[in-house]
């Protein structure tokens, strides 16, 4: 009986390459992106465009490749029940450092629209203890994303 579940589980395992665990981590990563972009039910054009150009300056895509990546987590995003699949993803793969850089740049996305709505910030406070990033850095990186726009006088602080 052992035997069998061994069998039917190691036909299940997946042995991902380097370049599809790559790609897995920016999908994870673009996917939790987005669902703070829905998270007031208003993707704005702005917000889309904060994830395009973070993606093409984190993972050094092409603007081609980074839409083409938008519309496959967003496809991802519109299928899952969860955002398990995601976090387990950049938990496996990412060090606390690292995730706590993706929680900075889920506040990008929040406040690419010169506004934090309070769902967005939920969400971003929910993603953040999913992917065990201290409270301590979950405000760092609030700081950090709201910085420039602090400078420029155009961030709601809410």
């Amino acid at each position: 009986m052992l035997k069998r579940f061994t069998e039917l589980f190691s036909r299940f395992s997946v042995h991902v390459a380097p370049d599809d665990q790559e790609h897995a981590l920016r999908l994870a990563t673009t996917a939790l992106m987005l669902e703070v972009a829905r998270a007031d039910l208003d993707i704005g054009d702005k917000e889309l465009a904060t994830v395009a150009d973070l993606l093409c300056e984190d993972f050094e895509l092409s603007r081609a490749e980074s839409d083409a990546l938008l519309i496959e987590a967003t496809k991802c995003v519109e299928s899952a029940v969860s955002s398990y699949p995601f976090t387990r993803r950049l938990i496996d793969n990412l060090s606390i450092e690292q995730r706590g850089l993706v929680i900075e740049r889920l506040w990008q996305v929040a406040l690419a629209d010169d506004r934090l709505d309070k769902f967005e910030e939920a969400t971003i406070r929910k993603l953040a203890d999913l992917l065990y990033v201290p409270h301590s850095a979950f405000i760092r990186a609030k700081h950090a994303a709201q910085a420039p726009r602090s400078a420029a006088g155009t961030a709601d602080d809410n």
